[in-house]
């Protein structure tokens, strides 16, 4: 027997999707999953109308404000998990660099030319399924030394799997966010990593969180990843509810199972961009790893997607020039953001209800 559904069937013309797509983003409503799927499924000579209508959603909420982030791989290479598209991990014989740990000294110093060249956030990255407690005071003696030197720049630290107290002890030393990627779909996570699994990663994230945290969570595409794939991480995300949401796309590092992977187009990228800025519409969409092989000429659009880039190099590739990105920045017609701007407007602090009733007072509780 056939299950009938009773979500709402998607409007027959573009235009119409775009407009319920657009209405719902401004009152902070996700699009249904068929409105997703069928956002994706466009036609790539339409793709002009869908930045410029998931561009209204990124204007209302963020301007024409760009954040630049930066990271400082701390750690690099020798990682003991498979998942197939990073050129650290087990087995790779992508020609990365390999190092250990560098000194606080080192981190520090290029947090603070990052942060002299516009930086609002500096991510501390280290290669590993998850850090030792000795790691862990390492990464947070770096936090307190680029805290001491700019206390209103935003640290995230990304160091793998987290077990108990982990958290807390970056947080009590500073941080402000923790990153841990989700990828790609609960469904697909196998095809990508066997050594650890969605659920590890989902965890984590809580983790973090429950520690007070901010958390920063994200997805890499052109992995041989169907819409239904790309929908289904992007609500499971939603979910988690981030502050922030990298959208990474392929790098195809040669020595890695994925090196031939060359699926994506500019058209593509943007698409998915669009889908990221309806499903979060106040949140910081950051436009990240792979966005100048797969975007190239098109990357001033993607402006109008994502409120967010990185800065400079990634973990193991190099990026395109800062000079080169700020003057893309400036030539699209907008500005970085200012450390002392907020990137979550305003309006979401008013979501944050103290409790009145209940427990020590006279009112009923919630229940």
């Amino acid at each position: 027997m056939r299950v009938m559904t009773t979500q709402p069937a998607v409007p027959a013309s573009l235009d119409a999707l775009l407009s319920d797509l657009v209405g719902a983003a401004l009152e902070r409503r996700p699009p249904t999953r068929e409105q997703a799927l069928a956002l994706l499924a466009g036609d790539d000579a339409d793709v002009l109308d869908v930045v410029a209508a998931a561009g209204r959603v990124r204007r209302a909420f963020f301007g024409r404000r760009v954040k630049l982030n930066y990271l400082v791989n701390m750690k690099s290479g020798l990682c003991p998990e498979d998942c197939f598209y990073c050129s650290q991990r087990l087995g790779s014989e992508a020609e990365i660099l390999k190092y250990s740990w560098i000194k606080t000294d080192e981190a520090s110093e290029l947090a603070a030319k990052a942060v002299g060249a516009g930086a609002k956030r500096v991510c501390l990255v280290a290669s590993g399924r998850g850090p030792s407690d000795r790691d862990v005071e390492r990464v947070a003696d770096t936090v307190a030394a680029i805290k001491g030197g700019t206390p209103d720049v935003e640290v995230c630290v990304c160091l793998g799997l987290l077990k108990d107290g982990q958290a807390a002890r970056l947080a009590e030393a500073g941080a402000d966010a923790y990153n841990h990627n989700l990828n790609t779909a609960q469904e697909k996570y196998a095809d990508i990593c066997t050594t650890h699994t969605f659920a590890d990663r989902v965890d984590t994230l809580r983790e973090a969180s429950a520690a007070g945290l901010s958390p920063c969570s994200g997805a890499i595409f052109g992995m041989g990843e169907s819409d239904e794939d790309v929908v289904s991480v992007a609500f499971a995300l939603r979910e988690l509810d981030p502050d922030s949401v990298p959208v990474n796309f392929l790098i195809p590092f040669e020595g890695t199972p994925l090196g031939s992977r060359w699926d994506l187009t500019p058209a593509r990228c943007l698409r998915i961009l669009a889908l990221f800025r309806f499903v979060f519409p106040d949140v910081e969409v950051r436009l990240a790893g792979g966005r100048e092989i797969h975007l190239r000429s098109m990357q001033p659009l993607a402006l109008h997607l994502a409120n967010a880039i990185f800065l400079g190099d990634y973990l193991t590739s190099e990026g395109a020039a800062g000079a080169d990105d700020l003057a893309m920045i400036a030539d699209a017609g907008f500005s970085v953001e200012g450390r002392s701007e907020a990137t979550l407007p305003t309006a979401r602090g008013e979501q944050v209800a103290l409790r009145r009733r209940g427990a020590g007072t006279g009112t009923p509780a919630n229940t």
